[in-house]
């Protein structure tokens, strides 16, 4: 599956980036409440620590004859003091979780240093090479546990306290105590090194979890139920509304992969995307995608809320059963001029009209039922439009190669006749399931657009082309925008003249998608499963 978008990886970001925002994509509810556990488990630590003391003070010296040690006494008083001074801190201290996570991340390395500083003290020369586990170990694991660190934070410090016992052990030997060799010290204190990676686990769920409670947060009444397709530039999720029990497809599209040089910039591109949502939820025709909902989360990712289909879309089609005949490409087409004759009449122009763009749906008892999604790339035709934006000027060239209109490609001055040449490459590509034009790069295409005569669809199909659907065709591939239908409203006038041999009705297409695509043409109990397939490539 393949979604398209123009934006950033989110959990995909650059290595400095990943670091710092891994720990804002947990909620904020879920980040206090899991820094409210570190205050506990620094009462627990300081409990444990009193216990050691106790034992060192009162219990060994009198059953066992141990003498008191000062120096363990004092790093078992330093202990609890600073799990007590930690209990306060988390509690009470006006900094953001975030920060108190970080201060978590020292109490678990203080906490090693003093579990290492007392190995050393009770003599580790006399312990085994093997069968031994360091308190540390336990230490790294409650703390992975409990702390909400990014991963990556989590292993740097629990690789740091992991590394404590070591250090010890080659400062008591710098002292002149007996301590083990090199390699009863590597045996000895490799589990506390295999605990450091597995602390990343429950870090790496946490975090996980934490996107997933995050996006439903942010995406208001809907709950994000399954991925269906993720790209370079976003994603595309099933979702469900809260109180409706409707189904829906949620498109995130995240700002870092816009290409902004600057905040500015970005900022600037949400927004035209927020204009670009307002002006598709203004088109009324059936066969545009329905656009329920749009907005910008808190980490200023942009959402589409839109229908779920059940269907494929053309792209996928013509590549798994080939061309169609005529009859069904006039019925299809007329739909989606349908669609594009709406936006045109409104000022909007679609810009990125391909196959896989277009969505051949199974909407009720209606088979072969068109919509035309993706008006991410949509430009307003007055000037005074959201288009005499920097961010329009920039992105003229954005489209689809194989579609693309001369004048486009040129970068010069364009209007719904562009949508038009689009739909010309639509149709000479649904007739003879080959593209109007290949070739090994985009380059090499543009250039085909600029300068070559099509080949008239009749020559490389084996299926009857009538012929005032080839001239139809043909016209729309003019290379003079002048000589082309002057919109998709047009188009729509021409298609409805043309007479196939005979008419593809409601009736034909249901039988062929029993035919074909028996998994969509039954009861829908899922429907959507390949939605959006396309829309991020």
């Amino acid at each position: 599956m393949a979604t398209r978008t123009i934006v950033i990886p989110t959990d995909e970001t650059r290595t400095g980036t990943r670091e710092r925002t891994s720990t804002q994509r947990l909620p904020d509810t879920m980040l206090s409440e899991q820094v409210q556990r570190l205050a506990i488990c620094a009462a627990v630590g300081a409990g444990l620590w009193t216990y050691g003391l106790v034992m060192d003070t009162l219990v060994r010296p009198a059953t066992l004859g141990v003498p008191m040690m000062p120096l363990k006494l004092a790093i078992e008083i330093g202990a609890i003091l600073t799990s007590a001074l930690m209990f306060v801190y988390v509690r009470y201290a006006p900094f953001t979780p975030s920060i108190k996570t970080d201060v978590g991340l020292g109490y678990l390395v203080i906490n090693a240093i003093g579990v290492a500083a007392l190995n050393a003290l009770n003599g580790m020369g006399a312990l085994p090479s093997a069968g031994y586990l360091s308190w540390t170990a336990v230490v790294i694991l409650v703390g992975a546990m409990i702390i909400p660190a990014p991963p990556r934070k989590m292993l740097a410090g629990a690789l740091v306290a992991a590394t404590m016992d070591p250090l010890a052990l080659w400062v008591a030997h710098q002292q002149g105590m007996a301590v083990p060799s090199v390699v009863n010290t590597f045996v000895l204190f490799m589990p506390n090194y295999a605990c450091a990676l597995v602390a990343t686990l429950p870090s790496r769920i946490l975090h996980r979890l934490g996107r997933r409670l995050r996006h439903a947060q942010a995406m208001g009444s809907y709950h994000l139920v399954e991925l269906l397709g993720r790209g370079g530039m976003g994603e595309v999720w099933r979702a469900r509304h809260r109180l409706l029990a409707r189904t829906a497809a949620i498109k995130l599209v995240r700002p870092e992969l816009l290409g902004a040089n600057c905040d500015a910039e970005a900022r600037e591109m949400l927004r035209r995307f927020e204009r670009e949502a307002q002006a598709t939820a203004t088109l009324s025709s059936p066969h545009t995608i329905r656009l329920y909902d749009f907005g910008i989360t808190s980490d200023r990712t942009f959402y589409y809320v839109m229908e779920l289909l059940a269907g494929r879309d053309l792209n996928s089609l013509v590549r798994e059963f080939g061309p169609l005949p005529a009859e069904r490409v006039i019925f299809l087409l007329r739909q989606v001029c349908h669609s594009l004759a709406d936006a045109h009449a409104r000022g909007i122009i679609h810009r990125d009209v391909t196959l896989s763009n277009i969505y051949v749906c199974r909407m009720g008892l209606d088979y072969d039922f068109v919509k035309v999604l993706d008006f991410g790339l949509v430009k307003f035709s007055d000037k005074g439009s959201a288009s005499d934006t920097h961010t329009t000027r920039a992105r003229a060239t954005t489209g689809t190669p194989a579609f693309m209109a001369p004048e486009v490609i040129v970068g010069a001055a364009f209007d719904q006749r562009a949508d038009v040449y689009a739909l010309g490459c639509v149709m000479y590509h649904l007739l003879t399931g080959h593209p109007v034009f290949a070739g090994e790069t985009p380059m090499k295409i543009f250039l085909q657009h600029l300068d070559a005569a099509p080949v008239p669809p009749s020559a490389r199909t084996e299926l009857p082309v009538p012929a005032d659907l080839e001239r139809l065709v043909l016209e729309c591939l003019d290379k003079n925008p002048d000589r082309r239908p002057k919109d998709a409203a047009e188009v729509l006038r021409r298609l409805n003249r043309c007479r196939p041999r005979q008419a593809w009705t409601c009736e034909h297409a249901r039988v062929w998608w029993e035919q074909h695509l028996k998994e969509l043409a039954g009861p829908i109990t899922r429907a959507g499963s390949r939605v959006f397939e396309s829309a991020v490539a």
